[in-house]
């Protein structure tokens, strides 16, 4: 691949691993409206729930991209803190899903295997003042201006996402970004992570698969070990190549139980690095926005795209901030005698397009 394909001092991306068939959208042609990147936008909603959209030659994408380098800075600087000071900013006995997780807290499979990074979230309530600040450690207190603009910025382009899978969907104006006011209370955070490399006679699962929790979730890494299971039985995992440049965007479960399925959240995991890039430590920054906490998970009414529920299906009422609790802190050792995965279970059989 071109040089531009790879991020500088990170060893390359290797050429003979299956990749992911992800898209490459643009973010200036889909504020532009751009009628064909419009419809390969909804095409991948529906089919895979997974793309890029490259940020370059926008303001504000270049902000974004701008904003998220310094904050790779903060997560470097962050996790170099000694792990008792880190642990006093884990809430999770709290039930908060918000603050600090240490290494080998979460069961990542049914044979008990422990995840293989840590991470911090970072409550955008907090940074909002809409809710009581959380106690944090200095360098993200002292952070806290860029990480208010990071999510302001990150929240435009969940705004415009929903914005268009709302006339995609033919709902009322407003009908999505209704259910995702960015001043009301939410789940919605900027999650920092780091996963060392893995000994080299045993590298595996670093986090289970999964469905993101909410509706829309913003990607920014530059080292690989991300991977999707496309849909269908047969279906094998691939990597999703990181892109200079890019963020990767992806749905959620809320957005599933609001079309009935329509939209796709697709599985997805992470695992060691492949190639050289085996012996990286791996960043990641992301911002999950999920709707306000006391929306209920259900389909929408005011749709004729949106597949009616079929004969006798009730839904469950469980509301934004329930769900994310459930399986945000379903997988914790410490809070469980026994992980039960069908209960803390998202939206997986319907991504896979597998009925029963």
């Amino acid at each position: 691949m071109a040089s531009t394909e790879n991020f500088p001092g990170i060893p390359p991306f290797p050429d003979d691993v299956p990749t992911a068939p992800l898209l490459r959208l643009s973010l200036k042609r889909l504020l532009d409206r751009d009628s064909d990147e419009v419809q390969r936008f909804n095409r991948i909603c529906e089919d895979l729930g997974f793309f890029y959209l490259d940020f370059r030659g926008t303001e504000p994408g270049d902000a974004i991209l701008a904003e998220a380098d310094e904050l790779f800075n903060v997560n470097e600087r962050l996790f170099k803190i000694d792990l008792e000071e880190k642990q006093k900013y884990d809430f999770s006995r709290q039930n908060s899903y918000f603050g600090y997780k240490e290494a080998g807290a979460a069961v990542v499979d049914r044979q008990g295997n422990r995840d293989r990074n840590e991470f911090y979230n970072v409550s955008k309530d907090d940074m909002l003042g809409v809710s009581q600040p959380l106690p944090a450690p200095e360098i993200l207190s002292n952070s806290r201006p860029l990480f208010k603009s990071f999510m302001v910025n990150a929240h435009s382009v969940v705004s415009l996402v929903l914005d268009l899978l709302n006339e995609h969907l033919q709902l009322a104006p407003g009908a999505l970004s209704d259910l995702h006011r960015f001043q009301s209370r939410s789940g919605d955070q900027v999650r920092l992570i780091k996963a060392p490399p893995q000994p080299a006679n045993d590298r595996r699962i670093a986090l289970g698969q999964h469905t993101d929790f909410g509706s829309v979730t913003v990607l920014f890494n530059r080292v690989g070990g991300l991977q999707i299971l496309p849909p269908g039985k047969d279906a094998e995992w691939c990597y999703v190549r990181p892109l200079p440049g890019h963020a990767i965007i992806n749905l959620g479960d809320a957005m599933v139980k609001f079309t009935n399925g329509l939209l796709r959240s697709n599985i997805h995991r992470v695992v060691s690095p492949p190639g050289l890039q085996a012996e990286t430590t791996r960043y990641s920054l992301v911002y999950f926005a999920r709707p306000q906490n006391d929306v209920v998970l259900k389909r929408l009414e005011g749709s004729t795209r949106i597949p009616p529920l079929p004969e006798g299906i009730v839904e469950e009422e469980v509301k934004s901030q329930d769900w994310i609790i459930r399986r945000a802190l379903g997988n914790r050792v410490a809070l469980h005698d026994h992980v039960d995965f069908e209960k803390n279970a998202g939206t997986e059989m319907q991504s896979r397009r597998i009925y029963v």
